[in-house]
């Protein structure tokens, strides 16, 4: 369960069988909580139920144990976690304080062998630590789906600036039109005044001009249906054309789209799988070493004196105050007696072990990115193939229908155009007759008004075309507004890993500066990251990533200054950069806004009065803070903080 903050006030906290712990109830309260104690006093073991309750699995449990448990209660929420041993590997359950404890485990539980701590002191790769739980694919994933409608919107946008330059043309032809209908319209008036004017010749030749009138509506409307029969044919034809050039671009668009075959999408798969398999293999190996590292780690702080007897041969000659004196560690393996120096070889060996499958580990993520994307790719050439054939095939189907109706087309224009010179020719046998003044002027104006009736119909057209722009223009506006913002919104996608990567590096060197002015380290004048860009090798692509180089700038007593190298730091210098790297990583991932809580442990290396000023900074960032501490660094700070002396 994630929420914004942990409920202030005080927080109990119950263990059972976890670490070197067999029951024990603490209480801790929102600030600073100072856990005091020696050695194999189990603090650690405390802190990593802590870490087990909020939500990590860098919690072991008891060695003589199958079940353990802890619980953390707030004045409004209960968390818990449970451990079952099963066969060779251990279980967990419960409903934690968070879902994914990743960046807590980088930024927040600050133990020993935390990675952010270690990356410092071991020269790893900063950048890639600092950028580990940002998911690039699905920001990726994100910026493609935006780029495709951006690109849709930019199409849509360039169509209706097509439109609208289109637009005064149809308006400009329109005018015209209206021109060319007040003539028509004007000129019949004067035939009809024309013909109303002749004599009464018009009664005598009634019935020859009501055969002539009938002829010529005949006429008129076959005209009419030859007009439209060609306007069909044009549209037709136009229609045919622009088919053509449609399949010409998709067989272009075919021809330029590389060879796919089903061979290559398995082998990808194969691949795929296969470093899948590997990645698996290569978490479970690292996820086991960590386990045992945590617990020799805690062995190495001191074995539980009960349990050190338990493992001697001869428990009965054992004094427990021996053991707790005693030089050597007590193996949890084989109950021999060995040295720190031995277990601690062993450890750093284990580390650099674990340290090599990370990186192999991160090798296989980038080969996997890249086989992932290469299958991406065949898969949507594949599909755009399949898309460009159908619609290559729909495209020919087409054309062949429309040639199809423009050979019946033509069929009816010839089949009217014999129709209208057979009637043309019977009005003009009557035009002969001695009436052939009036029905000229009948025949002129069934002309003019079938003329008139076509430039309607044409103004009407464009009128119709006119209102269409208008009404999608009407949607630009709304349409650039959606452009601007989906633009400013992959702006933000494309820059956020880079705002990321600045933002870390500008708060470790702002909190590294003011850190070293407060702790006073004597010719340390300053540490700083350096962001830059480097050719890398990413599967079998070349490209530009970003690096974070740790630099270390010494002064001399006389005040020059000249660059060192990470490993000539003091222990102490070392661990306290790893610190302010790490509370960078807590503040960059605004890792408060999930769990506002910090784990400290093993701060041994720094002397007690900078331990005390480096908790009294952190306690400016972070709401609560768990530290381990000895009695004697313990005693350094402020006596306000929480205590917490019995675990």
């Amino acid at each position: 369960m994630e929420q914004s903050h942990v409920n202030t006030g005080e927080l109990a906290v119950a263990v059972r069988n976890l670490g070197g712990i067999d029951e024990t109830s603490v209480d801790l309260r929102t600030g600073v909580n100072v856990l005091a104690g020696r050695n194999a006093t189990n603090r650690t073991s405390f802190c990593r139920a802590l870490m087990a309750a909020l939500g990590s699995d860098r919690v072991s449990l008891k060695a003589s144990a199958d079940a353990g448990s802890v619980t953390l209660q707030t004045p409004t929420d209960s968390y818990s976690r449970q451990l079952e041993r099963t066969g060779e590997s251990v279980a967990f359950s419960g409903d934690p304080y968070l879902e994914d404890p990743t960046v807590a485990d980088l930024f927040a539980f600050l133990l020993e062998s935390n990675e952010a701590r270690q990356a410092v002191a071991r020269s790893q790769n900063l950048r890639e630590l600092i950028m580990q739980p940002v998911d690039t694919d699905e920001i990726q994933t994100a910026i493609d789906t935006a780029v495709e409608q951006k690109r849709q919107l930019d199409r849509r946008i360039e169509e209706l600036s097509t439109l609208e330059s289109e637009q005064p043309v149809l308006e400009a032809e329109r005018s015209e039109i209206d021109d060319e209908i007040v003539d028509i319209e004007a000129e019949i008036e004067d035939k009809r005044a024309e013909l109303a004017a002749m004599d009464g010749t018009i009664e005598a030749t009634r019935a020859e001009q009501d055969v002539v009138e009938e002829t010529l509506e005949e006429l008129q409307s076959v005209h009419s249906e030859l007009e439209e029969l060609r306007f069909r044919r044009e549209t037709e034809q136009e229609s045919i054309e622009t088919l053509c050039a449609e399949r010409d671009d998709l067989s272009t668009a075919l021809d330029e789209l590389p060879e796919t075959s089903d061979g290559e999408a398995e082998r990808l798969e194969r691949q795929l799988d296969q470093h899948r398999t590997r990645r698996s293999e290569l978490d479970s190996t690292t996820s086991q070493l960590q386990s045992v590292i945590q617990f020799n780690e805690e062995m190495l702080e001191g074995t539980n004196p009960a349990i050190a007897q338990a493992l001697r041969e001869d428990p009965a000659e054992t004094d427990l105050t021996d053991t707790l004196v005693d030089d050597e560690v007590v193996c949890w393996t084989c109950g021999s007696e060995v040295k720190p120096g031995d277990i601690e070889s062993t450890l750093e060996r284990l580390k650099r072990v674990r340290q090599e499958k990370l990186a192999e580990r991160r090798e296989l993520r980038a080969e996997i990115e890249t086989l992932s994307e290469q299958k991406r790719t065949l898969a949507n050439t594949a599909e755009r193939r399949e898309t460009l054939e159908r619609k290559l095939e729909q495209t020919t189907d087409e054309i062949e229908t429309r040639r199809d109706r423009v050979g019946t087309l033509a069929e009816k224009l010839e089949t009217c155009r014999q129709t209208a010179s057979e009637l043309e020719a019977e009005i003009e046998a009557h035009e002969e007759s001695k009436h052939s003044e009036l029905l000229e002027r009948h025949t002129e104006i069934n002309d003019l008004e079938f003329e008139l009736g076509r430039k309607e119909t044409e103004r009407q057209q464009l009128q119709d075309r006119i209102e269409q722009i208008e009404q999608q223009l009407e949607t630009r506006d709304q349409l650039q507004a959606d452009r601007t913002e989906l633009a400013e919104r992959l702006t933000a996608l494309r820059t956020r890993i880079d705002d990321l990567e600045a933002d870390a590096v500008e708060a470790f060197n702002e909190h590294m500066d003011r850190v070293l002015s407060t702790l006073g380290y004597e010719n340390l004048a300053r540490i700083w990251i350096e962001r830059s860009t480097e050719k890398k090798k990413q599967g079998r692509r070349t490209v530009d990533e970003s690096v974070f180089r740790l630099h270390i700038v010494r002064q001399t007593d006389d005040g020059r200054t000249y660059e060192d190298r990470i490993d000539h730091l003091s222990e102490s210098e070392r661990e306290v950069t790893g610190l302010v790297f790490a509370l960078a990583g807590y503040l960059v991932h605004e890792v408060h806004e999930t769990v506002p809580v910090m784990i400290l442990d093993s701060l041994e290396a720094i002397d007690s009065d900078r331990i005390a000023a480096l908790i009294e900074y952190f306690s400016e960032y972070v709401e609560t803070i768990v530290v381990a501490l000895l009695p004697e660094d313990a005693q350094a700070l402020d006596d306000a903080y929480h205590r917490v002396t019995d675990i």
